[in-house]
């Protein structure tokens, strides 16, 4: 199999990690599976994604007629804004996704004006472009246990919910991976070490349920997996390491969060507190970069999951 390509890397047997380019390098993933002759992306970036994903096919001496599958772990826009666009280049296609988002596939208008409302019509025109609508007879609907066979490659969803509720995580048992979109929270390859890969749980409004999350969690770890192939960003080995430092990181975000809830400055101390958390366990686990480092680097992350937590704080009110 090739590995001196364009934007994408061989991480398993048979799966690429294609980098959309969506906000910087080894940011935002896509993940290509090639099984003989035929091919399933999970997750697919943004409109402006498209073009580096349909070049990796091209290096693989595979057409876009060659894709089966588009599978999305959840239909948040760095995930699934593109999904439109590639079903439109890729004819064979099915798109595969959890049941609470098919509506959203088939008319994405209220998805992108949701959007809207939070960054403003120029900055979604910029990041997303136009979502493109996706005909009905092309979707199918991917609830617990629902299985996608591949070529002689058998792939079978999970409902995961925690980060949304219109989450899967997606087991392959050829690669003995877990495609996990955003439920097993972000590793950005920047915080590796010689222990290995960082995971933080990601709480991005507006749907984060921590004890679905922790549930979600702790069924991906019980398969045993190899690895993950969370889309931010690439593989990452020592599950059953990651899933401990994920639950324990959880745990003391949601004591601050209730710590706060009636906080008058909640939203800047939840930031504050967020860094520390982060900062406390990229040092136990060997990261260089100094606390004012890290949150530069996280300063969006840190912003979306304040917001997210405080969704979630604002409910249980």
């Amino acid at each position: 199999m090739k590995n001196d390509l364009s934007f994408a890397k061989l991480v398993a047997n048979g799966v690429y990690s294609v980098d959309t380019g969506f906000e910087r390098e080894k940011f935002d993933a896509s993940y290509l599976i090639v099984e003989g002759r035929v091919a399933a992306f999970v997750d697919v970036g943004t409109n402006y994604s498209a073009p580096r994903l349909i070049q990796t096919l091209t290096e693989l001496d595979l057409s876009p007629n060659d894709v089966r599958y588009i599978i999305l772990t959840h239909i948040h826009l760095d995930h699934a804004g593109g999904a439109g666009e590639m079903m439109r280049l890729c004819p064979r296609a099915e798109l595969v996704v959890h049941p609470r988002g098919v509506r959203h596939m088939i008319d994405p208008t209220a998805l992108r004006s949701g959007a809207v409302a939070v960054y403003g019509e120029e900055s979604v025109q910029a990041a997303y472009g136009v979502l493109m609508p996706i005909e009905a007879s092309r979707i199918t609907e991917a609830s617990e246990g629902f299985e996608i066979s591949l070529g002689q490659r058998l792939l079978k969803c999970l409902d995961t919910a925690g980060h949304a509720k219109h989450h899967i995580a997606i087991w392959d048992a050829k690669s003995k991976g877990v495609f996990t979109g955003d439920t097993f929270g972000l590793s950005y390859r920047e915080f590796d070490t010689e222990k290995g890969g960082y995971v933080m749980p990601t709480t991005t409004p507006i749907q984060f349920d921590p004890i679905a999350l922790k549930d979600s969690v702790t069924r991906i770890a019980a398969l045993s997996p190899d690895c993950l192939f969370p889309t931010h960003f690439s593989r990452v080995n020592d599950v059953q390491r990651l899933k401990s430092l994920f639950i324990e990181q959880l745990d003391e975000m949601v004591s601050l969060a209730k710590a706060l809830q009636n906080d008058a400055h909640r939203h800047e101390n939840l930031k504050n507190g967020l860094l520390n958390i982060y900062a406390k366990h990229l040092k136990e686990h060997g990261c260089q970069l100094s606390k004012d480092e890290i949150g530069d680097f996280l300063k969006i992350d840190l912003e979306l999951n304040a917001q997210g937590i405080e969704v979630w704080l604002d409910k249980a009110i």
